[in-house]
């Protein structure tokens, strides 16, 4: 069995209808281009990818538009001199050209050419549909089909819930760590595969096997 992979990072908020891939920082070169922080560990393939879309980075804009919901306002950026307002998000983009550089990712989108068009992407989200997200192995899961999950720790065939999944982190170390939500406070747990057990998205529930004392020097740092 390899080591459990976090794929890709999906949005948090109520609704898992987006997958984020990465997240653009500024233009790069003087043609359109962007520059982002890959939030995905298959960069390879966006070369599969012609059509991606542009979502809001905030949290909050970022569970309407997960959630496809008009309750939250949207703000949509405008275009460096020209006064003209942006398409609103979500938007679609056609990629037609990207390249890794210096840790992340350059994008060339097409209608996207010069550098006060790329400043109009500043701070937006790359994403695809939940759908539309690459096929995982069987011993693969999802970050964002953690989220919400119940930990059960199976310690001696005695079922503890430990609590519930609200992130990982996936650059504690060599394995992501499961920031878990327990009656008493914050518990940190290495998603290990020689640990985990079993996982039932259906009933958002992960069975792992702990070793003893963890969840008890996770309360004493804490405290």
């Amino acid at each position: 069995m390899k080591q459990p992979q976090s794929p890709e990072l999906t949005a948090p908020g109520p609704s898992d209808a987006w997958v984020w891939l990465a997240h653009i920082r500024r233009p790069q070169g003087r043609r359109g281009e962007v520059f982002a922080d890959i939030l995905t560990d298959f960069p390879e393939k966006f070369a599969q990818r012609r059509q991606l879309w542009l979502l809001s980075a905030s949290k909050e804009s970022g569970a309407a538009v997960a959630a496809t919901s008009s309750s939250s306002p949207r703000i949509a950026p405008r275009a460096a001199g020209s006064g003209a307002v942006a398409p609103p998000l979500p938007r679609a983009m056609e990629l037609i050209a990207h390249w890794l550089h210096k840790g992340g990712i350059v994008f060339h989108f097409a209608g996207i050419n010069s550098i006060s068009d790329a400043e109009t992407l500043s701070g937006l989200i790359v994403a695809v549909p939940r759908e539309a997200r690459v096929a995982l192995a069987e011993d693969e899961v999802y970050i964002g089909d953690l989220i919400g999950c119940t930990l059960v720790d199976m310690r001696a065939h005695n079922a503890v819930v430990v609590g519930v999944i609200e992130d990982v982190d996936r650059n504690a170390g060599p394995v992501p760590l499961l920031v878990v939500q327990g009656s008493g406070g914050e518990v940190l747990v290495p998603f290990a595969k020689s640990y985990l057990r079993t996982i039932d998205l259906d009933a958002k529930r992960v069975e792992m096997q702990l070793p003893e004392g963890l969840t008890d020097l996770n309360a004493a740092q804490s405290s």
